[in-house]
């Protein structure tokens, strides 16, 4: 496995991912009863914008660093929706410039409260070790050297039977796709009330069209597609956007991605007009 997020940490995707993610936290966080997340494809943790690897994509500097310069114009109902994530990134760094990045792991520990758990696995040997060095001594924490794939049959359902399960693999090949499909079906059989936030690139336009048909065909209920794109498809193969699919999504979340998604989609485009979004329902009740 050769992915590593480094290069593409804090680009529009991840803005688009993590704003998600804290979103469905917050609505978990209305009961007090205690809920895990288990990110099976968890990185590192933490990245450094600095470091030679992430300043040789640069990538974070049209995502993160260009929602930071625009945080002020945000209206007030979207910066009140934005607000958890931003406070997560502030609070890495030293004003607005932005030298370090929370991954989703990171972003759900800052976020957790005390009954709160968090299950990080992460096959990379690296950025296992780097991940387990961050979280070492922390009880509300358990980071594994694990495949993600794997993680579906043997973490659920959690034992707190309230979750989130984070899917987020690099698409380093074609059939992530499947991967994807497959670990849903399982872990839906295992865990049917829990939350599934499934990532996935804009990319191969028809591979997504079949993914999109395969989980319809599914009969797994109450699923929402929503999908950010910072440019309008082209006749070459390229990352145009990013999707995520949420499965038993929160009754809040479609109207505050509307809400969001209509400030943050110019913010995040490559030129004026280029972008779009979308929230759609694959599958209803």
């Amino acid at each position: 496995m050769n992915y590593r997020h480094i290069f593409h940490a804090g680009n529009f995707a991840d803005v688009f991912k993590h704003i998600v993610l804290t979103r469905v936290i917050a609505y978990m966080q209305r009961k007090d009863a205690a809920f895990r997340v288990i990110d099976t494809h968890a990185g590192c943790g933490v990245y450094d914008l600095s470091s030679e690897r992430a300043q040789k994509t640069g990538e974070w500097r049209t995502g993160i660093a260009r929602l930071l310069a625009a945080a002020d114009t945000a209206p007030a109902d979207v910066a009140e929706l934005i607000a958890p994530y931003l406070n997560c990134v502030r609070a890495l760094n030293e004003g607005e410039a932005v030298k370090l990045y929370p991954g989703s792991p990171k972003i759900a520990r800052m976020l957790a409260r005390k009954q709160d758990r968090l299950t990080a696995l992460e096959l990379h040997a690296e950025d296992f070790e780097t991940l387990h060095t961050h979280f070492e001594g922390d009880i509300q924490v358990r980071a594994t050297n694990l495949d993600g794939w794997l993680a579906i049959k043997s973490h659920l359902p959690p034992k707190e039977r309230r979750g989130v399960v984070l899917v987020d693999p690099p698409f380093e090949v074609y059939h992530e796709f499947f991967n994807i499909l497959t670990a849903l079906k399982e872990g839906h059989k295992r865990f049917a009330t829990g939350t599934y936030l499934l990532w996935y690139p804009v990319k191969h336009r028809k591979g997504i069209a079949e993914f999109r048909e395969e989980l319809r065909a599914s009969g797994i209920p109450r699923i929402l597609d929503t999908t950010l794109e910072v440019r309008g498809s082209g006749e070459d193969v390229r990352f145009d956007g990013s999707g995520v699919i949420v499965v038993n999504p929160p009754y809040t979340l479609e109207s505050e991605l509307r809400t969001i998604l209509r400030w943050l989609t110019p913010v995040m485009e490559m030129k004026q007009g280029s972008g779009n979004f979308a929230v759609n329902w694959i599958a209803g009740e």
